[in-house]
């Protein structure tokens, strides 16, 4: 019971401030709807780009992938600190001076219309047929597991697990469907501290049981348990092999933090660029800390259960939980899950709104569309993919390598091939309109073919960057039978400060002065 109040309580609290922060807000415009009227804070894009990143196939694939490989899947993490200082140095400003409301835009404006169209339908495919299910399956596991919701209502796991799913799917969709993006900033922002604090207390109480009172003796144990488990130079056949740094998981980053419309639009509704620079880089200080959330617990797992659960290893957090957590903190946890669920959930329907609403009705269908109606739109879209998530998401529930392996997996296919055109499109200037999306093409089905079909013994993120190297000159191959006709990009008139923040080049280098440290320090362990 106790663990059901604060669970009530804390998730009531958030519903409440989101709703008194917006009860004055205009929602009917598009830019209001879509971009949370431009005025949002380095503060809120940081929390909001925490938690859209950071759900619950992090806690749960990915503690699941510590627990059973070590920390060399820190990778995913802390590079991306690296990636979100290009993202704020370069790409950001750029966006702001073009006046962007979706990143398919930028391709409009760079090659064509029918490669933004391209790139928005793949974008809208990507977010259902991947992240959406994933993540309120991943949720749904670790509500069954602290509200035994499958014993409660007198029902079978999966049909619990199901149940979940659905109640999750449904009231995640509400913000974004209601309250538009500056309803899932606020929501995040909250949600996004509260994942913080809720997420540290997990491995911290861990930790003081096995030291007795001393979490640094209880450090030191589980290190001396299984001190490979720390080592963050993965080897050639391990899940993620060192040399992946600098093959396709670089490419995979920039596009992720400078080119994902999830992520990215949140920087877009920044109120200057100062606030859009100073959101990017907190987020940075933010994923080199947040593995003492994500993959520590899945270490200290390995302390506690040892081999028992390698064959079922998504399930090591949960268990976690219920082994270290009291009844009061499970509570209060499973309302900061519930919040990363819903700010995952609910920001990307938002950006796949977004994107249908701007990049393919707008465009395509009326281009005359009034404001309203086309808030109208976005909304009928997020109720639509909702439905579509919630019946996607029981499909993943086995997964080889653990849920978060297959989520990269899965996101190989539409991520490379979005970011070879779109750096194309900053940096290559020859490459025309049918350049790219040939190379568009190309890259989609070279993915699939060789990933799923003919299962080409190679890592997939080196696989990743093969793609992008081919996508590279099959453009340029392309382009030079069909060169490039205009060399302009339009611009907009900017409407906001421009003007750089004035930390933004110190606060970058310690940022990838830090993640060269970590690699030093633990790749010796």
């Amino acid at each position: 019971m106790l663990t059901l109040l604060t669970f009530i309580a804390f998730t009531a609290f958030v519903a409440f401030y989101a709703w008194f922060k917006l009860r004055k807000e205009k929602l009917d415009s598009s830019e209001g709807y879509f971009l949370g009227g431009r005025s949002l804070t380095g503060v809120v894009i940081a929390g909001s780009m925490l938690l859209t990143n950071i759900s619950t196939e992090h806690l749960i694939g990915m503690n699941g992938s510590s627990y059973k490989n070590g920390f060399i899947i820190i990778g995913w993490e802390v590079t991306s600190a690296l990636a979100l200082v290009v993202a704020a140095m370069f790409f950001i400003p750029k966006y702001l001076r073009l006046g962007l409301t979706t990143i398919p835009e930028y391709l409009e404006k760079r090659f064509d219309g029918l490669t933004r169209s391209l790139v928005a339908l793949f974008l809208v495919i990507s977010f259902v047929v991947t992240l959406l299910p994933i993540v309120l399956y991943t949720g749904a596991i670790n509500l069954e597991s602290i509200f035994n919701v499958s014993e409660v209502l007198g029902v079978s796991k999966s049909q619990g697990l199901w149940i979940t799913v659905v109640a999750v799917g449904l009231l995640g969709s509400l913000y974004a469907i209601f309250g538009g993006l500056k309803a899932v900033a606020v929501s995040d922002t909250i949600n996004g501290y509260g994942l913080l604090i809720g997420g540290v207390l997990v491995p911290l109480i861990a930790l003081v049981a096995i030291g007795d009172g001393n979490p640094i003796s209880g450090l030191t144990r589980v290190f001396q348990h299984a001190p490979e488990k720390f080592n963050v130079i993965g080897e050639k056949g391990s899940v993620m092999p060192f040399g992946v740094l600098f093959t396709g998981l670089i490419i995979n980053q920039l596009y992720f933090w400078g080119m994902n419309q999830t992520i990215i639009q949140r920087a877009l509704g920044a109120k200057n660029l100062v606030e859009a620079q100073k959101g990017l880089l907190y987020t940075g200080v933010l994923k080199i800390l947040v593995p003492i959330i994500i993959i520590l617990p899945g270490v200290i797992g390995f302390y506690y259960f040892g081999e028992s659960m390698y064959d079922n290893q998504d399930m090591i957090y949960p268990a976690l939980i219920k082994k270290v957590l009291p009844l009061g903190l499970s509570g209060f946890f499973a309302a900061v899950v519930m919040g990363a669920v819903l700010s995952t959930f609910n920001s990307v329907l938002n950006s796949a709104a977004t994107i249908f609403s701007v990049d393919v009705y707008k465009r395509l269908i009326n281009k005359e569309v009034k404001e309203k109606r086309l808030v109208w739109i976005g909304r009928t879209v997020s109720s639509v993919l909702a439905i579509f998530a919630i019946l996607a998401a029981p499909m993943v529930a086995r997964a080889p390598e653990g849920l978060y392996q297959l989520l990269q997996q899965l996101n190989g296919i539409f991520f490379i091939p979005i970011a070879s055109i779109m750096l194309a499109g900053f940096f290559m200037e020859k490459v025309s309109a049918m350049g790219a999306k040939v190379a568009l093409i190309f890259g989609l089905l070279y993915y699939i073919i060789t990933t799923f079909i003919l299962k080409v013994d190679i890592h997939f993120i080196h696989n990743w960057g093969i793609e992008f190297v081919l996508n590279v000159i099959l453009m340029f191959a392309v382009s030079y039978f069909y060169p490039r006709k205009n060399f302009g990009i339009r611009t907009a008139p900017i409407k906001m400060e421009m003007v750089q923040w004035k930390y933004a080049k110190p606060f970058s280098a310690v940022l990838v002065v830090v993640t060269i440290m970590i690699y030093i320090l633990l790749g010796r362990v």
